[in-house]
C-alpha cells in the first residue's frame, strides 16, 4: 500500500483516505510509513465565512497551478448535520472540470462534529496527499465565523476569504480569523459593497501595524520569556498581507491572488519562517492525535467503571452523580 500511494496510484491513495476517515485499523500503520518518507508540497488554505466563494476559488486555483504544470490535491470539508450526521459532500460540485485530470486529487471531508473548521482526518489525508507527490495542496475549509482558526496550524501561507456586506469595520476588528491571513480575498468584488470591505480590512492591517511593538514575547513551557516572532514593520520577518479583489466566477483576479500567494511563499522561504510553520503545525498535529487518544481512552475506562456515557448523562442529569468528581477522578487515572 504504501509503495502504491508513493507511486501515485489513486486506488491505493483513495481506500487509503476512507480508511483513515473511518479509523480502520491498520490504516495508522501506513500512514506512519508515509510520514516518514514525506513529499515537497505546499499547503495553501482557504478559509471564510459560509457562501464566499471559497469552493469556486479553489476550482480556479487548481487551474492556474495545472497550467503551470503542477500536480495539485484538494481537502474540501464540508459540515456534517448536528441532527442527522449526514453531509452533502457538495463542494465538489464547482471542482467538475478537473474531475478527470489525472494531475487533480479531489478528496471530501466530513467535519464529523469537529470545530475549527477541518474535520480530524483532515492532516492525515494532507499526508497522504502529499506522500503522492502532490505540488500544491489546496484545503478548503468548512464555511467558518469568527474564530475557527484551526487551518493556520495546517497550511503554509492562509488566504482568508471575505465578500461584501459582511458588517463594518467594527466586526472586520473583532473577526479573530482575519488574523490568521497572510493574503485577503474580497471575492464576488462586483458587488456593491467591494470597496468599502477593502477599506475596511486595510483599516484593521494599519491598526495591526501601528500597535506592533518590536518583540513579542510569551512564556516558554519553563516560564521564561522568548520571541513569538516579527511583530515590528521593520524586521525582516514581517509580513504585511495583501489584499486582492476577485471574481471567482469570471476569472477574475485569480492570477493576482496567486501571484500574492507565491510571493508569500518566498517570502516564508526567505526568513526560515516556512520551518517555523511546519513545527507549528507538527505541534497541532500531535496535540489533536494526543487529544484524541486520550478521550477515546477516557470514555473507554468510562465505560467500565460507570456504564454507558448515556447513562452516566442521565445520572448527573437528576443529581445522582456529580460530573466534577468523576471527571477528576478519570483525568487522575489517565
Amino acid at each position: 500500500m504504501v509503495e502504491r500511494v508513493r507511486a501515485g496510484d489513486v486506488r491505493a491513495a483513495a481506500r487509503l483516505m476512507r480508511n483513515l476517515d473511518d479509523g480502520i485499523p491498520g490504516s495508522r500503520a501506513v500512514l506512519r510509513e508515509l510520514f516518514l518518507r514525506p513529499g515537497h508540497a505546499f499547503v495553501l488554505g482557504l478559509t471564510g465565512p459560509p457562501g464566499a466563494g471559497k469552493s469556486s476559488l479553489t476550482d480556479r486555483l487548481i487551474a492556474y497551478h495545472r497550467k503551470a504544470g503542477r500536480t495539485v490535491g484538494v481537502v474540501a470539508v464540508d459540515p456534517t448535520s448536528p441532527f442527522t450526521g449526514g453531509a452533502i459532500l457538495g463542494d465538489r460540485v464547482r471542482m467538475q472540470d478537473h474531475a478527470l485530470d489525472p494531475g487533480v486529487f479531489i478528496r471530501s471531508l466530513a467535519t464529523r462534529g469537529n470545530l475549527g473548521g477541518l474535520s480530524r482526518a483532515t492532516s492525515d489525508v494532507v499526508t497522504v496527499l502529499d506522500a503522492m507527490g502532490k505540488d500544491v495542496i489546496l484545503v478548503e475549509t468548512v464555511g467558518v465565523g469568527q474564530d475557527e482558526v484551526e487551518i493556520a496550524g495546517l497550511a503554509h501561507s492562509v488566504v482568508v476569504v471575505s465578500i461584501p456586506g459582511m458588517g463594518d469595520e467594527v466586526q472586520a476588528i473583532k473577526a479573530g480569523v482575519l488574523e490568521i491571513a497572510d493574503v485577503f480575498a474580497v471575492n464576488k468584488a462586483d458587488r456593491e459593497g467591494a470597496d468599502r470591505t477593502v477599506k475596511d480590512l486595510q483599516m484593521m492591517l494599519d491598526l495591526r501595524r501601528s500597535t506592533a511593538t518590536r518583540g513579542g514575547l510569551d512564556h516558554d513551557s519553563e516560564h521564561r520569556m522568548t520571541r513569538t516572532g516579527a511583530e515590528d514593520p521593520h524586521e525582516a520577518g514581517w509580513w504585511e498581507p495583501p489584499i486582492v479583489k476577485t471574481i471567482a466566477t469570471q476569472d477574475v483576479g485569480v492570477v493576482e491572488l496567486a501571484e500574492a500567494v507565491e510571493r508569500h511563499r518566498a517570502h516564508l522561504e526567505r526568513t526560515g519562517e516556512r520551518k517555523l510553520r511546519e513545527v507549528a503545525r507538527a505541534r497541532a498535529t500531535f496535540l489533536a492525535l494526543l487529544r484524541d487518544r486520550l478521550m477515546q481512552g477516557a470514555l473507554a475506562r468510562l465505560a467500565e467503571r460507570e456504564g454507558h456515557l448515556d447513562e452516566l448523562a442521565a445520572r448527573i442529569a437528576d443529581r445522582s452523580a456529580d460530573p466534577y468528581e468523576l471527571a477528576d477522578e478519570l483525568a487522575g487515572r489517565l
